[in-house]
């Protein structure tokens, strides 16, 4: 398989950034996308709505569907869910993007600020998964791709911010026991991280971060990671946290500078990486 025409994209929190650049160029295949997100109206500092999401994915050649879903809400992702089957007649693949972040060290973070990224983090990557089981195990091809990096335990990569680590490596973990899980039953369940900072609407909002802009790459980079993962034979790739660079890398891409932000600039490490 080299496109993913006719195929069913669940998307958490794909309003903006990483999210919708997955599902534009999925759309541009001819896909089906979900967005699920809790944007509804716009952000004074971050644009983007599920509904201007849909209608770029429409402009790129897929079918969208719209669907206000806080995935914290068990009720809301099932009835999100239970919509896009409805609207499409299945779900093939399910993206674990929505993500939650808060970089402060121990006495520095709010417990609420805790909760929120264990609850969207850990929680919703859990939760959205179940709630699209029975539709995966239906589908042709079916993947689980999750937006979290590679499962590394020095304290390097977590000292600073321990709470967001916590959260993030929960989703990883949630690759590397379900991956294992599901092998027999055909459904591919793959990390994906960027090896370098990302320019997303979050990261330009934070005071400061010029320098880190500049020297990082567009999410577009990440979204052609994720549709060369999302076209390979589910039974044989399953269980891998890939770099998107290295996944692109694999595909013969060695031009690179089409996705900086800033081309020559010197690329920013992500904190994972």
């Amino acid at each position: 398989m080299t496109e993913l025409r006719g195929k069913t994209l669940f998307i958490t929190g794909g309003s903006r950034g990483i999210g919708l650049a997955i599902g534009v160029r999925a759309a541009r295949d001819g896909a089906n996308v979900a967005i699920a997100a809790k944007t509804v109206e716009a952000h004074p500092r971050l644009p983007g709505t599920i509904f201007t999401a849909a209608a770029e994915i429409e402009r790129a050649g897929g079918r969208a569907l719209a669907v206000a879903c806080d995935i914290r809400d068990e009720a809301a992702v099932r009835a999100a869910v239970a919509r896009t089957v409805e609207a499409f007649g299945g779900i093939d693949v399910l993206v674990n993007n929505a993500s939650a972040i808060f970089l402060a060290g121990t006495a520095d973070t709010p417990m609420k600020r805790y909760d929120l990224m264990q609850q969207v983090n850990a929680r919703g990557t859990f939760l959205c998964t179940q709630a699209c089981l029975p539709h995966l195990l239906r589908a042709a091809n079916p993947h689980v791709l999750v937006l979290s990096p590679p499962l590394r335990l020095e304290a390097e990569w977590f000292a600073g911010h321990v709470a967001y680590s916590m959260a993030k490596v929960g989703m990883s973990l949630c690759v590397l026991g379900m991956a294992e899980e599901f092998r027999r039953s055909g459904i591919a369940f793959n990390a994906l991280w960027p090896r370098t900072s990302i320019a997303t609407a979050a990261i330009r909002n934070i005071p400061g971060s010029e320098a880190v802009v500049r020297g990082s790459r567009r999410p577009e980079i990440v979204a052609d990671a994720a549709h060369a993962i999302l076209v390979r034979p589910s039974r044989e790739c399953t269980g891998n946290f890939f770099l998107d660079e290295e996944v692109l890398a694999a595909e013969g891409v060695t031009d690179f500078e089409r996705y900086a932000v800033e081309p020559g600039m010197p690329l920013v490490p992500d904190l994972f990486v």
